[in-house]
């Protein structure tokens, strides 16, 4: 029975892992074993974290706010309980970013959330 040696497809698969693996320290970029392992961890941590980016965002947003909100007597929960109850539809990225930058508006914004707890 003849010896199958895989030819192109082999070279090819191997190309594509060790292109990935450009940018890894010493035998992880090397070598094919150890870049296949690094390779496979970075994507799955690449993977994971674009779930999680979203997640710590928000928690920044929400800090911000906090933050922002504190400097009028008024506390993260019942500032969001009285937007809700106004009627104020922001997304928090917005509001974190009122209440670094325009905060005029954002003061309005908290007047007018108060008013409704």
């Amino acid at each position: 029975m003849p010896r199958v040696t895989r030819g192109n497809k082999k070279l090819l698969r191997r190309k594509k892992i060790l292109k990935l693996a450009k940018g890894f320290f010493g035998a992880k970029r090397k070598n094919y074993r150890s870049a296949k392992e690094s390779v496979e961890k970075a994507l799955t941590y690449s993977y994971r974290d674009r779930r999680n980016k979203k997640r710590d965002f928000r928690k920044l947003w929400n800090i911000r706010i906090g933050a922002g909100v504190r400097k009028y007597d008024i506390n993260y929960s019942k500032f969001v309980h009285g937007l809700k109850k106004a009627d104020i539809i922001l997304n928090r990225k917005m509001l974190s970013n009122m209440a670094i930058t325009e905060s005029d508006s954002f003061k309005k914004i908290v007047e007018k959330a108060k008013t409704y707890i």
